[in-house]
């Protein structure tokens, strides 16, 4: 995953520029006096002490490559600014947004709540069950089929609370179903290292994200995916 490329609207035909640059980032490698204070499982905090493995900066998401993902950078529509990280891998995919939170508490017992609610309300059901992160939510999804009915779609939402801030992550595709398919984005979940930065920001406020090499995101964007079940909008960018 060393190439980035702005990619076309959803269901188009262009081709990705050949002068594509490089992207390389990898983090700062802990002392080895310090080895034995990192912690074997994240996501990690920048400011603490975690293991060094290349990473992709996009801002708030030092985001580690997985062999064969697809990177998607979602973009908000109203604000033209990238809004969420999407890693596509074998039919599953991985949706992470970083969020400002309390420096006293964490934010995700009571995020599960209001997931729970909403997907209830559009006439989905959610059970909240331990998993590898703590509680997380099984959903399924409504949806419209092709043929204009109501179908269902499955969802798992996991998160972290880290100092300051909230990872959260969705899992669709067969990661929301198969412990096989999830075990690789769940992986990688855990070495995502999040920058909160110094800025006071109220809670849940969007952590900002950045492309690549300080490319612009396009013109046309993305629709912006909350705290309810995510949407993936007509524009992407993408990083192969």
């Amino acid at each position: 995953m060393g190439l980035f490329r702005r990619g076309p609207k959803e269901g188009g035909a262009a081709d990705a520029p050949a002068d594509v640059p490089q992207v390389e980032a990898v983090v700062d490698t802990p002392a080895e006096d310090e080895a034995a204070d990192v912690d074997a499982r994240g996501p990690w905090d920048a400011e603490a002490i975690f293991p060094a493995a290349p990473r992709v900066d996009l801002g708030a998401i030092l985001l580690p490559p997985v062999e064969g993902m697809e990177v998607r950078l979602e973009v908000d529509k109203a604000t033209n600014v990238v809004s969420a990280v999407a890693v596509l891998l074998e039919g599953s995919s991985l949706q992470l947004q970083a969020f400002a939170a309390p420096r006293s508490e964490g934010i995700w017992d009571e995020i599960r709540e209001e997931i729970a609610a909403s997907i209830t309300q559009q006439g989905g059901t959610v059970d909240d069950l331990p998993g590898p992160f703590g509680r997380e939510l099984l959903a399924r999804l409504p949806v419209r089929t092709p043929e204009g009915r109501t179908g269902h779609r499955p969802a798992r939402f996991i998160g972290s609370d880290g100092p300051r801030w909230f990872l959260r992550g969705v899992l669709t595709g067969r990661a929301a179903v198969e412990p096989d398919a999830a075990g690789t984005l769940e992986n990688l979940f855990s070495q995502v290292v999040v920058v909160r930065g110094t800025d006071a920001r109220p809670p849940r406020d969007l952590l900002p994200l950045q492309l690549p090499g300080g490319a612009t995101p396009p013109t046309a964007p993305a629709e912006q995916p909350r705290f309810a079940p995510p949407a993936r909008g007509p524009e992407i960018t993408e990083i192969g």
